[in-house]
Formats: structure tokens, sequence, C-alpha cells
């Protein structure tokens, strides 16, 4: 559904605005200047492009704005609620605010900065998708995993291109193992198969966003979900899984049903960012046994008494998925010190004793 075609008052109601964030806005401080509630539908270099009552405007954030974000995450990004102010005649806004994120997918900038990075917000559900190619890979699904659990939206796992292998459901198995209580579905959509399970998602005003690697089909995805082309795509060497990417940026797109999708850039690697909580939802099965370990802080390799090591033994549990636990455990550590590293220093440099929690777990010094 194009823009174009919403009615042309209150185009926002359309884009999930409802009592919840009539609640969130009422709890914000008034403010002097006639702003509107609008949503971020598209985020470029320097600019957004957001759906606000009276329609699509092109809007920048105000100087003041830009002043006071200390991250990258402070600014808005697609899914945003923001507070924005009309310029008089235009179809142009400058944002003043960011309403409360209800959920945010969050990942380490690029590049050697500490700094996060939105990769999209106040999402229902995650649509988490890996194709059934050389593409396929239990231990990158686990990492989307932990930033989709930490993001606050429910995860979904669609295992795509499921018409280019010969035994799907086993691959399905596979995942499942790997995804304790996450919904997985293969899905094919050059052979229009498995759309049906995904029906349940789709409701009028839920957003959904869709990520993964370059080369899954996530634009091809997007299209047969809406019915229509409304994103260009690019073939890949099936062989290999290469191919270029074809989504460069954010965008929210309303689907002729009234669900909302948002489509992100493939990413070759996830860089996590402050996911602990994440952590431990993904591999809930290995929390669940550590409860069972004798000591508190069992470090499940020799230690006696290690229910962890049992499970190992028996054949409950794979030793492969222990290891990448504990992996991913002491990357998010490092990531946490260096974090508040640079809070004391920024702290310190300011006149000022750092007050910024502590964090860190005891893989720290492994």
């Amino acid at each position: 559904m194009k823009n174009t075609d919403i009615q042309q008052h209150n185009q926002h109601l359309a884009y999930g605005w409802n009592s919840n964030w009539e609640h969130k806005l009422a709890q914000v401080p008034a403010s002097t200047r006639p702003l509107t509630p609008a949503r971020v539908i598209a985020q470029h270099s320097h600019s957004y492009q957001i759906m606000t009552p009276e329609g699509e405007h092109t809007a920048t954030v105000t100087g003041k704005y830009e002043f006071n974000a200390a991250l990258k995450s402070d600014f808005p990004a697609v899914g945003d609620w923001v507070m924005a102010e009309k310029l008089p005649g235009e179809t142009r806004s400058v944002i003043h605010s960011l309403l409360p994120r209800q959920s945010a997918m969050i990942r380490k900038a690029a590049g050697s900065t500490v700094d996060d990075q939105v990769v999209g917000a106040n999402m229902d559900y995650l649509f988490l998708t890996n194709a059934l190619n050389q593409d396929f890979n239990v231990r990158k699904m686990e990492r989307f995993l932990i930033a989709a659990w930490e993001s606050g939206a429910s995860p979904v796992i669609l295992l795509t291109k499921a018409d280019l292998c010969e035994d799907p459901e086993a691959f399905a198995s596979r995942m499942e193992s790997a995804a304790p209580g996450v919904p997985v579905h293969l899905v094919s959509a050059l052979q229009d198969q498995g759309k049906e399970q995904l029906l349940p998602y789709l409701q009028p005003g839920k957003t959904i966003a869709v990520t993964g690697s370059s080369g899954v089909g996530k634009s091809t995805l997007l299209n047969w979900l809406a019915g229509d082309n409304i994103m260009e795509t690019q073939g890949i060497r099936e062989n290999d899984a290469r191919g270029r990417h074809t989504t460069t940026h954010r965008e929210l797109f309303l689907l002729p049903d009234g669900a909302l999708v948002m489509d992100t850039p493939g990413m070759r690697e996830l860089q996590l960012w402050d996911a602990h909580e994440g952590l431990e939802q993904t591999f809930s099965d290995i929390e669940e046994l550590a409860a069972g370990c004798r000591y508190r802080d069992c470090r499940h390799e020799s230690d006696p008494g290690c229910a962890v090591r049992q499970a190992i033994a028996n054949g409950t549990l794979e030793a492969n998925r222990l290891h990448n636990y504990k992996k991913t455990a002491k990357e998010l550590s490092y990531i946490a010190r260096k974090e508040n590293s640079i809070a004391k220093k920024a702290k310190k440099a300011a006149g000022s004793s750092p007050r910024k929690n502590e964090r860190g777990t005891k893989w720290d010094n492994e």
C-alpha cells in the first residue's frame, strides 16, 4: 500500500499510533511549540521520512536535539515515534524529541569506535531470516536471537528458500534445538509456500522487522508478503550464497492487510551490544541446567557436580552450544568493560566521578 493511498487525515493512525502511545505522550511534559506525533518510516544519512497526521514529510532533528545526543542510539531510528513541528507551507518538519521506545534492536556500530546503532525500533515481532542454502548457520542465528531477545520484541525464525533444500524439516529441527521457545517456519517466496503460517503475526497495526544476513532473500520475502514489488531484488550465487546488498537503508512499509514491515540492510556479521539478558534467554537451556550445578560460580569445565557437563556427557546438550555460550558471554563482557572505561574517562574529563553501573560476568577473567 502506498502512502498516498491512505486517507488524507490522521495518516499516522495507520502506522501504529494507538492508545498505548497516547498514554506515553501524556507522560511527556507539554511543549509551548505546536508538536504532533509522527513515525519514522525511512532513515537516510542526514534526514528522515516521517508519517505525520497530514502525510509524509522529510525531517531533520533540531540543533538542540543533535547537541544533546550522546550516542547514536539517542537519534531517531526507523520505527520510532517522534514529536515533530511542521514547517509552515512545506512538507518538511523538524524533530524535537523522541517518545520512549517499547522495543529496539541494537547492535554495535561498525568500526573500532565503541558506540551503538539502532537497527529498528518499536517492533512487535522480529523475523530472523536464514536461507536453506550455504548461508544456513545455527551459530549466526544464535547471535541474532541474542539481539532479538534483548530488543523486547518477539523473535520468529524464518527459514527461507525452503524449495532449495531436499530435507527442510531436518534443518528446521536443528534450528529449533538451538532456539528454545522460538517459532520456526519454513517458507519459500518463489513457490508461495508457508505464508499461512505467518498470518497471525501480520495483523493491522503490528510492526515486524525483517533482518538477517545478506542474500537470504529479505527483499523477496517482503515483496511476497506485500503481494507487490515494493523492493528491488538481486540474485545471488546459491552455491556459495554470495550476493550484493539490495537494501541499503532502513524503511517501514505499510502492507495491504494493515501490518507494518521494516526492511533492514543485510549484515555479514552482527556485532552485539550490551545484551546479557538476551544471552540468558537465547541459551535458556544452559541457564536452566546451570541452576542445578553444585556451585553457583561453576564455570562448567572440570568443576565437580557440574550439571551442564553432565548434560553434555549424556548427550542432551551439544558441547558446541556450551562453547558458543561462553564465547559470546566473554565478548559481551569485553564490550561492557570498554563501555565502562569510556564512560569513566568522559566523566573524569567533565570533572565528576563515574556513577555508571559496572557490568561484567564470571567469564571476564577466562
